[in-house]
């Protein structure tokens, strides 16, 4: 699979508005945000809501936030997955409380430093917790109450500070971005008095997303600036709502919205129909900054500001609250340990009986082409070790049926051979789904040109705790029509 997935993002030009203010209202932005800076007790809940998680950072000064909540991450990247975290962004992430720690006055302080020799660091945490999502029927609220940091004009140039979440299966796959969701509840770079909220999915470049860009908006924040002062932002995750509804909001004020008629449902229930985890960083320079303003951070950029945050919670609303997640993956550098080409054509119509089987044991090698029933796919000799055949042909709306037993201890993870000789720009998902192809998927990976329709490649994915015997389709998704992925075989496992 190649690395052309980059969660660069933040290409955010066209909606991009700039509020000029004149001194009577930056004296008054001044004020507030000074009388805003004190910090607040995580407030309690609004009727018909719950609260299900909260952090109030309330420990003593220079300590680590609380490691039974956070994932600290380090260096450049995930392990294994795209350099520079996929976004160009050059700093590197510490654990060193000087770039991440509680200030003592009940906040999380996030801050960049640049050191003698001008190289950056700064902080990156992430929620232990993956399982963050309505009940189907429900609704979510993550919220957290933050000032960015407090520099604006040319030395402001690079900060880019985020408050926002991932798909839980982006944990420990790294390559899945953007089928698998991200929600930018607050973006902002470059010290300008602007909110961004963001929606990733589907596939990239392009897709019903318009990756690399994603779904967009932005709004100056109200009152005190965003950098002066305080201000609550808040994501509303809507599943009671018909068509289902994603919603930002600023202090109260909702100002974007995305609704899952504006995309294919299999692309809007990778997006959504499952857990994610929330994140706060500070980063420096990368394609949304340098999108804006050239190459940063500059010989003007000042180091020592700081993102701060006075809470962070997350409420539901219909029964039941957040279903249950899991928290798996590895993330290296933290300070308290890990959690745990095809020939032309495709065919056409619905087929039942493969060669032998169509199924079996969930952790043995299950061969692809050996399926109960299929549409759009064929079957062709493949030249990866062991040879045979493999399914072939697989484009956006194609499927395969295995009938897999999964036994009574949850799988954990699904791992595939795959292969695909794409041209530039076509990707698609491969999906796990139970029961039925239009099921929410419970897990799936992306893949685009591995370097050929023979040159094979074993691609892993987390999953939603499965047991039990069930009807597994493999479902094909792509914002493309061209055939993306040749498929060997598959097989489950707990770990």
């Amino acid at each position: 699979m190649r690395t052309t997935q980059r969660r660069g993002w933040r290409r955010r030009l066209t909606s991009f508005r700039v509020l000029v203010v004149g001194a009577t209202m930056a004296l008054l932005a001044s004020v507030l945000g000074a009388l805003s800076a004190a910090n607040a007790s995580v407030p309690p809940p609004p009727t018909g809501w719950t609260q299900v998680w909260s952090d109030d950072f309330t420990g003593a000064a220079n300590t680590l936030p609380n490691g039974t909540n956070w994932i600290i991450d380090t260096g450049h990247s995930y392990p294994g997955g795209p350099a520079n975290w996929g976004t160009g962004e050059i700093q590197n992430y510490t654990a060193n409380p000087a770039n991440v720690s509680q200030d003592g006055g009940g906040n999380l302080k996030i801050t960049a430093i640049k050191d003698g020799a001008g190289n950056w660091t700064s902080g990156r945490v992430e929620t232990r917790r993956s399982d963050f999502q309505p009940v189907a029927g429900g609704k979510l609220r993550i919220e957290a109450r933050i000032q960015m940091p407090n520099v604006t004009g040319n030395a402001a140039l690079g900060y880019w500070p985020a408050f926002w979440t991932l798909g839980e299966n982006y944990r420990g796959n790294y390559w899945n971005w953007p089928g698998v969701g991200e929600f930018d509840i607050m973006e902002n770079v470059n010290g300008i008095n602007a909110v961004w909220g963001v929606l990733h999915c589907g596939v990239s470049p392009g897709g019903p997303c318009n990756e690399t860009s994603g779904i967009a908006n932005n709004r100056p924040c109200p009152g005190a600036t965003c950098q002066a002062g305080f201000h609550t932002y808040t994501f509303e995750w809507d599943r009671s709502a018909s068509p289902e509804t994603l919603r930002w909001l600023v202090d109260g004020q909702q100002w974007h919205s995305v609704n899952a008629g504006q995309m294919d449902a299999g692309t809007w229930a990778s997006a959504t129909h499952h857990g994610h985890f929330i994140l706060l960083n500070l980063a420096m320079g990368g394609a949304f900054p340098d999108a804006l303003a050239g190459t940063t951070p500059t010989a003007a950029t000042v180091s020592g500001r700081s993102l701060l945050v006075d809470y962070v919670q997350v409420l539901a609303s219909g029964s039941g609250g957040t279903t249950t997640g899991t928290t798996t993956g590895t993330t290296t550098g933290t300070t308290t340990g890990t959690t745990t080409g095809t020939t032309t054509g495709t065919t056409t119509g619905t087929t039942t009986g493969g060669t032998s089987g169509g199924g079996g044991d969930a952790y043995s090698t299950l061969q692809a082409e050996n399926y109960l029933a299929q549409t759009g796919t064929i079957t062709e000799a493949c030249s990866d070790t062991g040879g045979g055949q493999n399914l072939g042909s697989l484009a956006n709306g194609d499927w395969a049926k295995y009938s897999v037993d999964f036994g009574s201890t949850p799988a954990r993870q699904f791992k595939a051979r795959v292969a695909s000789g794409a041209a530039g720009g076509v990707s698609g998902l491969v999906e796990v789904r139970l029961d039925s192809p239009t099921s929410a998927p419970v897990g799936s990976f992306a893949v685009a040109d591995t370097g050929g329709w023979q040159s094979w490649k074993t691609v892993p994915a987390n999953i939603g705790g499965t047991t039990g015997k069930h009807d597994v389709y493999l479902t094909f998704t792509s914002g493309q029509p061209s055939d993306f992925v040749n498929l060997n075989w598959f097989t489950f496992s707990t770990t």
